[in-house]
């Protein structure tokens, strides 16, 4: 007897859900791919609020009240793993397996939208970043073990997969998936009106939502940080550091830095960059007062812990946490005509200049073949 188990709303719940993770999981390393990871990330939340709503909703197979979550049942089903009992829905080992990946699912998109407020300074909860910059690191480890977690069980969810369709062929789980039949004896499921309007609104809704903040310059993504003007805050750091190289944000430097650059101008990276009195004593009260100290972005965050003890650098790019974020980059670039230099920012990064280092910002030129 053939029965149709998973309804088309199920189906399409499901297979958003795994290109929506597999898409998110896999831009989630790359800086210039953070829109789109946040953007995935807010339209997976959609999809497991729609999927725990469905849960009590839905048809049957799909509720929460028919997945057998007894552990006496899961002992059984595995001692009885080669020979057991079928079921229409979902066995005690998947529906363990699925309910602890809805959990896992919505704390990782928690802790996302979390991490990207306090880190980044960006999206819905952007005005945590002020609160709890320090805690960024944290916020961001906790996210990663969620996400790390969630493979897991998805791969357990696979492995669960593939060993149904080798054991049992004949019912066709796998087939089930695509086309919602298996080969059954059981009731098949209908949808009322209710259920197919609730379904297309909350599917479209996560599209929309992956959309809106792709393409808008949304609350999801926007940042609560601003282009700043350095002209306007200090002419004469612009008039006389922008003159000759990168204008620099006077966050990426502690404060110590920044006073034993200014006070030795006349060797200045083996240069003598001599001001008159009024002129240094004006930019470097600027500088120290911008400092890495007193702000609550990533860069001067991370800039500052990896130079605890030692701030005596005055160079940025001999930082540990430049030197590490750079290490991958191949050496060659920096000798390129465009660049020259690993001391010119601004050829991979066009905002530095307004003092933004924003990751989807971030290009780097290619090495020609």
């Amino acid at each position: 007897m053939r029965a149709y188990i998973w309804s088309l709303p199920t189906r399409a719940f499901h297979m958003m859900f795994a290109a929506f993770i597999l898409t998110a999981y896999f831009s989630g390393d790359e800086d210039k791919l953070s829109t789109l990871h946040v953007s995935f990330g807010y339209a997976i939340g959609i999809l497991v609020i729609y999927r725990i709503i469905w849960g009590f909703v839905g048809p049957s197979y799909s509720r929460f009240s028919d997945f057998s979550l007894h552990v006496k049942e899961l002992k059984e089903f595995v001692l009885n793993i080669f020979n057991h009992k079928k079921y229409a829905g979902h066995n005690p080992a998947a529906s363990f397996v699925m309910i602890t990946m809805f959990a896992v699912v919505l704390l990782t998109v928690v802790t996302g939208i979390l991490t990207y407020g306090i880190q980044e300074g960006r999206g819905i909860l952007s005005f945590l970043n002020t609160p709890y910059f320090k805690e960024m690191k944290l916020f961001k480890e906790v996210h990663e073990f969620f996400s790390t977690f969630l493979m897991i069980l998805i791969a357990l969810h696979v492995s669960g997969v593939i060993f149904d369709r080798v054991m049992d062929k004949k019912t066709d789980t796998l087939g089930s998936i695509v086309n919602g039949h298996k080969n059954i004896d059981a009731p098949s499921v209908t949808l009322n009106l209710f259920q197919k309007i609730f379904s297309l609104l909350a599917l479209g809704a996560a599209m929309g939502v992956l959309l809106y903040s792709l393409f808008f310059n949304s609350v999801l993504t926007r940042s609560h940080y601003s282009p700043i003007s350095y002209q306007k805050e200090n002419s004469a750091f612009v008039a006389e550091c922008g003159s000759c190289h990168t204008l620099y944000p006077p966050s990426l430097l502690p404060r110590a830095s920044w006073s034993k650059m200014m006070d030795n101008l006349d060797d200045h990276f083996g240069d003598d960059a001599s001001l008159d009195e009024t002129t240094r004593l004006s930019i470097k009260e600027y500088l120290m007062k911008n400092s890495a100290e007193s702000s609550t972005k990533e860069s001067a965050f991370y800039i500052l812990e990896s130079i605890k003890g030692n701030q005596d650098i005055i160079a940025i790019t001999q930082t540990p946490y430049w030197k590490k974020r750079h290490a991958e980059i191949d050496k060659n670039i920096f000798s390129r005509n465009e660049i020259k230099s690993k001391a010119n920012c601004k050829a991979c990064h066009s905002d530095i200049e307004k003092g933004m280092i924003e990751d989807m910002n971030i290009k780097i030129p290619k090495i020609k073949a």
